[in-house]
C-alpha cells in the first residue's frame, strides 16, 4: 500500500483540509525522499440502501425458515438440489465446449444476452427496483411465504 501511494505523483494526492471541526489523524506520506506531505481521511455515513436491505430480507426468510424443525429437511433438499444443478451444467458446458462450433456462437450469445440484462435491468434505477421485486417474489415464492 505504501509503495503505491509513494509512487503517486504529487497533484494526485490530495492536500489536507479541515472539513470537520473535529480533529482527525493526518497520515504522513512521503512522496520523495526529504519531502512529507499530509493527506487526511474523512469517512461519511450514508444511509442504507434498498440493496442491502434486500439481501437482509432474504437472510432473514433462510434463517425464520431454519428455525423451524419441519422446513430444514426442505432447505437441505432445496441445497442439495442447488449443488446437483450446478454440478451438471458444469458438466454440460464442458460437453458443449468440446464442439467445434458451439463455443463461439454460445459466447456471442451470452455477450449479446449479458449486454441487453444489463441495459434491461441494470442502467436505471425503476428497473434496478423492478429487478429487486422480481427476485424477492421469487425467493418468496421458493420459501413459501
Amino acid at each position: 500500500m505504501a509503495s503505491i501511494v509513494a509512487s503517486l505523483l504529487p497533484p494526485l494526492l490530495l492536500p489536507s483540509r479541515n472539513s470537520h471541526p473535529g480533529t482527525f489523524p493526518a497520515f504522513p506520506v512521503s512522496l520523495l525522499s526529504g519531502r512529507r506531505s499530509n493527506v487526511s481521511l474523512v469517512v461519511k455515513a450514508s444511509r442504507e440502501s434498498a440493496e442491502s436491505s434486500t439481501s437482509l430480507t432474504v437472510f432473514k426468510s433462510v434463517q425464520n425458515v431454519w428455525d423451524q424443525p419441519e422446513d430444514r429437511l426442505g432447505l437441505f433438499g432445496l441445497g442439495f438440489a442447488a449443488v446437483a444443478a450446478f454440478w451438471a451444467s458444469t458438466n454440460l458446458v464442458a460437453a458443449i465446449d468440446k464442439l467445434p462450433l458451439f463455443p463461439a456462437v454460445f459466447e456471442l450469445i451470452g455477450i449479446f444476452y449479458s449486454l441487453w440484462f444489463t441495459y434491461r435491468y441494470l442502467v436505471f434505477k425503476p428497473d434496478r427496483e423492478e429487478l429487486f421485486q422480481i427476485l424477492n417474489k421469487s425467493a418468496t415464492d421458493i420459501l413459501g411465504q
